[in-house]
């Protein structure tokens, strides 16, 4: 099965776990960048990052190379900006409707909390009722943890159930 990792990394922690996945799946990576950057650190990173990710914003990305039809699984990485996905994300997602037709996986990293609401509010913007797989990580990168490699590594499992 022909698998992408669509993710966007603000301070490394979803890259790193992309990078992870892809490596054991064989998953072509697909990094999304805003054309205007978040700031990534101060009070600005904080109000600015969760104003736009509550107000669900669509920010314009930078051109990504992506034939969604060569792929039969999408796996979703994202941070969690105020207990929702990263705005990013959410202009991936409207700008490729058609990814609700495949299998689905996801997988969060985030500091504070909010990755259950995040993953119950991305089903509902997808369109869809469950993903095939998902990934909740605290920090992977930053405070890397054995539990984190086993969860992993469990994620990777549960997609080579199908």
């Amino acid at each position: 099965m022909k698998t992408a990792i669509v993710y966007y990394s603000m301070s490394g922690n979803t890259q790193y776990v992309a990078e992870k996945i892809a490596e054991k799946i064989n998953a072509d990576t697909i990094r999304i960048e805003p054309v205007k950057a978040y700031p990534d650190q101060g009070a600005k990173k904080f109000f600015l990052g969760g104003k736009s990710a509550m107000m669900g914003e669509k920010p314009k990305l930078h051109p990504y190379e992506c034939n969604l039809e060569q792929y039969d699984r999408i796996i979703i990485g994202t941070p969690v900006w105020a207990s929702t996905f990263a705005p990013p994300i959410r202009t991936f997602i409207h700008e490729n409707r058609s990814i609700q037709d495949k299998k689905i996986a996801v997988f969060i990293c985030f500091s504070g909390g909010g990755a259950d609401k995040t993953i119950e509010k991305m089903k509902k913007y997808i369109g869809i009722e469950e993903f095939e797989a998902e990934l909740i990580l605290i920090d992977p990168k930053e405070h890397v943890k054995a539990e984190d490699e086993t969860a992993i590594e469990n994620f990777c499992i549960n997609l080579e159930d199908d």
